[in-house]
């Protein structure tokens, strides 16, 4: 799949416009001279670098007079209410939604034109110097290639002066860093070579571990870090097979929610079913920010992969196409941004 993100809306000094919102829109109206001028700025790669214009003056921006501004205040629904009936002042929660969604905008801009193993250095930099789920280095562990996981290592690198293994030894603790550290320090087999005799033994070694072992220390298990973080995923995939085969649940059933472990099985044995129903939990209504920025994340990495996968399970599961999905919950030139990469 070609990424191909629309900027039209920046660089033309003459073209049709669009704002939307969650309550109200303005739309097709001409920007010329002055006119609610968005001009400025954001060149294409072979054009140069970032660049915002800045206008000597506010009538330069706007070049409207009053009776223009309160037709505008009047149309655009929702950033501007009227309760007093003197004037009509601006809606700050309607603004905050907005500053909310142009920021995911430009994160999601600026992501998607870096190489993808600076984007996975990255949010691996996040989630251990900002405090964000360790689940994500499980994600990028666990559903990249053993190329692409090395390629974020080695970006790790050069944007932060530490390997990755060390910054997740040093400042993550608990019980679960052992299992962390050897998961992005792991460089997977990634031929269609499989022992079945081996897979079956360790489907057992893994039932026996589970069944014995309080969920809390499942993540401190040596047989079950080790086969989770040494495997290759035909391998992987096989055990879990067998698993059922011979104990009648899936090890997704018998594990429940055990963190990380259940990611990295989840993500292991189906990584469109897993990115599916990631999704779907940051589309629902009062999903918190950490939750939503998910969204981007999924979507950036997968575009250009198994993005066809992921929406034949999400209409499965869920019964709706992503993409009507997308709609439906994003808005803007946020949900445009995501349309155009699905």
């Amino acid at each position: 799949m070609s990424l191909k993100l629309n900027f039209s809306i920046f660089t033309s000094p003459s073209s049709q416009y669009s704002i939307s919102g969650a309550k109200g829109a303005i739309k097709s109206r001409d920007i010329n001279h002055g006119s609610f001028c968005l001009r400025g700025g954001m060149q294409g790669a072979q054009q140069g670098p970032v660049r915002i214009g800045r206008p000597r003056s506010g009538r330069e921006v706007c070049g409207v007079g009053n009776g223009e501004m309160a037709q505008f205040r009047k149309s655009f629904g929702g950033l501007f209410k009227d309760e007093t009936g003197s004037f009509v002042r601006v809606d700050l929660d309607y603004c905050h939604l907005l500053e909310l969604e142009f920021a995911r905008f430009k994160n999601l801009t600026f992501q998607w034109a870096m190489h993808p193993s600076e984007r996975d250095a990255r949010w691996a930099h996040q989630v251990i110097h900002k405090e964000l789920s360790p689940a994500i280095l499980v994600e990028i562990s666990c559903t990249r290639s053993a190329a692409e996981l090395l390629g974020a290592r080695k970006a790790y690198h050069v944007l932060f002066h530490h390997s990755l293994e060390e910054e997740v030894a040093y400042c993550i603790s608990g019980s679960h860093a052992n299992f962390l550290v050897r998961l992005v320090s792991s460089y997977r087999y990634e031929g269609p070579h499989v022992n079945e005799g081996t897979a079956k033994s360790e489907a057992k070694a893994l039932h026996n571990a589970v069944q014995k072992g309080a969920s809390e220390s499942l993540v401190e298990n040596e047989e079950i870090v080790r086969i989770l973080t040494t495997r290759s995923k035909p391998h992987l995939k096989l055990t879990f097979k067998f698993y059922k085969e011979l104990f009648g649940k899936s090890i997704e059933e018998d594990l429940g929610d055990v963190p990380f472990i259940i990611d990295a099985v989840e993500s292991i044995n189906s990584a469109p079913a897993y990115f599916s129903k990631l999704i779907e939990k940051t589309l629902k209504v009062g999903a918190d920010n950490d939750t939503k920025e998910a969204l981007s994340r999924v979507i950036l990495s997968r575009s250009d992969g198994d993005m066809d996968e992921i929406k034949e399970e999400y209409l499965k599961r869920y019964g709706i196409k992503l993409e009507d999905a997308l709609k439906k919950s994003t808005h803007g030139v946020y949900r445009d941004a995501l349309l155009s990469l699905v």
